[in-house]
């Protein structure tokens, strides 16, 4: 017992003495993944979203880093816009860029608050099925361009390795459909304002 009581005071020094990797000429490694499925009452089916959007970084300053992330989103939903079962399945899928500046305040080397600027671009697909998912039709192309403001808060237990947590701050999305001749048939714009800290985004950063 006293041998692991030293070891883990050993590791709990190391990590609070090693600096925090946001100088500049440093690199960092990171991105997000988002899963949920969920199935709700009547439906035949589960709705599922999944985002994977990996990002790389460099600080061109110290604390000041500007890079992208570029991944792919797709979902499956078998409710209509208020949740009710609609009887057919929407699919969406989408190539995704979203290039970012973010910039790093301290408190101490192994905490830093930051404030992330990001410029989100997603260019997909839509398409329509039956309630079981199956007999796709294209209905429409689409492009979401949008820039959010988000807070964050990092901890850094090594030199190379971070944990986040962030929350949506201030957004504003643009969001076109059009059919396969390239004209509009829809769309909208969004602005919201706000953060909800009561479901914080958590991820992690690699600096190198």
């Amino acid at each position: 017992m006293k041998k692991l009581l030293l070891s883990l005071i050993a590791v709990s020094a190391l990590a609070f003495t090693t600096q925090a990797q946001t100088e500049k000429g440093k690199f960092m490694l990171g991105g997000n993944v988002e899963f949920d499925s969920n199935k709700p009452n009547g439906a035949s089916k589960t709705n599922t979203i999944f985002n994977i959007v990996p990002s790389v970084g460099y600080f061109v300053t110290d604390n000041l880093a500007i890079g992208t992330g570029v991944g792919f989103e797709s979902s499956k939903i078998h409710t209509d816009a208020l949740g009710n079962v609609a009887g057919f399945t929407t699919k969406k899928q989408a190539f995704v860029v979203a290039p970012f500046a973010r910039y790093y305040k301290g408190i101490n080397e192994q905490f830093k608050f930051f404030g992330q600027l990001s410029v989100p671009m997603a260019f997909g697909n839509t398409k329509v099925g039956d309630n079981d998912g199956n007999n796709y039709a294209k209905t429409s192309k689409y492009n979401n361009v949008g820039v959010a403001l988000s807070p964050g808060f990092a901890f850094f237990p090594s030199k190379k390795f971070g944990i986040e947590f962030s929350v949506k701050g201030i957004s504003y999305n643009d969001n076109t459909l059009k059919n396969d001749n390239g004209d509009k048939i829809g769309g909208n714009k969004d602005f919201n304002i706000g953060a909800n800290f009561f479901a914080p985004k958590i991820g992690v950063q690699f600096y190198l």
